[in-house]
């Protein structure tokens, strides 16, 4: 069957997809498959997609939809899975605004019950030039492999307490310091479920090169995969010369999108310039530096967040917690200024001309 579709979800990028597509009508019921569905229903919050040009559009009754599978364990959205078996006309969830779709068993009431999604089928790609004959399409589809480029630059990780603690403030004001400074700078967002919003901060902020797991084919990532897609994007930017990578980790430390692989992983711990923590509030400061010390012997070298958007928590963190702290939202430059001076002497002459 072939469809014009209306909206193609960020999630599918790595496929091109056009507004035309073509539709088998059985649907393997895997993380990554690329489906077709119809929204049902009207929202008036969390009621956008995100299209593969990171443009957010709205989404409306009728709407058909190309996006694809994929689980999501957001303490601020929707929980959801992917179930056993998908048929067409079954009812779906929209799960995030990059067009991840699953059967949601939870939601946080601040967004609302999710779309429903009526399944329309599985999209077909056609890899093979005049051929008529389609195989299943998957966002692993022409995604990053990795390369054999050695990881030579300082990264400079940025880890959180939960789901919107400031981590893309913070990495934002970095890059933008970073770039300011002359330096070739690489942007990598390494957990989390599928969404360009948070590369596309650091592009604006002046990222020379950024990459996301999505982009290795990754709808959502878990304890599985972070570690190995960390690998994977690093070395992706590492083969495009860049002097430094700042790497955003979604959720938080604790979270379920593998975050804690990377915090354990001698290898990635090692490619290490800066940690930099961003926390709601001054408990979770104090609680994120001490877990961090003691689970994954990791030495927090600034905090930001929530928790420093005034002098009440800054003064908390210096003085309670014992570690230098600053605010992306009110002073980006000093932010960024630390951690060019914490991380300067790895960065060597790699100034751009």
């Amino acid at each position: 069957m072939k469809v014009f579709v209306d909206k193609v979800g960020s999630v599918t990028r790595n496929l091109g997809l056009g507004r035309t597509v073509h539709l088998a009508s059985e649907v393997k019921a895997e993380e990554g498959a690329v489906v077709a569905v119809r929204i049902h229903g009207e929202k008036s919050t969390y009621n956008q997609l995100e299209d593969v040009h990171g443009r957010l559009v709205t989404l409306h009754a009728g709407d058909i939809v190309v996006g694809a599978l994929g689980h999501r364990n957001a303490l601020h959205g929707y929980e959801g899975v992917v179930p056993a078996s998908v048929t067409v006309g079954e009812r779906l969830h929209m799960l995030n605004m990059g067009g991840v779709i699953g059967k949601c068993t939870s939601h946080n009431h601040g967004v609302g019950l999710p779309f429903e999604a009526e399944v329309l089928g599985q999209v077909l790609e056609f890899p093979e030039l005049m051929s008529r004959t389609g195989q299943p399409a998957h966002v692993s589809s022409g995604a990053l492999k990795g390369t054999s480029s050695p990881v030579k630059c300082p990264v400079v990780y940025v880890v959180g307490t939960c789901m919107n603690s400031g981590k893309t403030f913070a990495s934002a004001a970095m890059v933008r310091k970073l770039a300011q400074a002359g330096f070739r700078v690489g942007g990598a967002k390494l957990t989390g479920v599928s969404l360009m919003r948070d590369t596309l901060s650091m592009q604006d902020s002046g990222a020379d090169v950024v990459m996301d797991f999505t982009d290795a084919g990754i709808v959502c990532t878990g304890p599985r995969t972070g570690a190995r897609v960390a690998r994977v994007l690093f070395s992706e930017l590492a083969a495009e010369n860049v002097d430094v990578i700042v790497a955003e980790t979604g959720d938080g430390i604790m979270g379920e999108y593998g975050v804690q692989g990377i915090l354990a992983d001698p290898e990635l711990k090692s490619l290490a310039g800066a940690w930099v923590l961003c926390a709601n509030d001054p408990v979770g400061a104090s609680g994120g530096v001490r877990h961090l010390r003691e689970a994954y012997g990791i030495e927090v070298d600034v905090v930001a967040g929530p928790a420093t958007d005034n002098a009440v928590g800054v003064r908390f963190v210096e003085q309670v917690v014992g570690i230098p702290a600053r605010n992306a939202r009110a002073d980006a430059a000093a932010l960024g200024g630390l951690i060019l001076e914490k991380i300067a002497p790895k960065l060597g002459a790699g100034r751009k001309s």
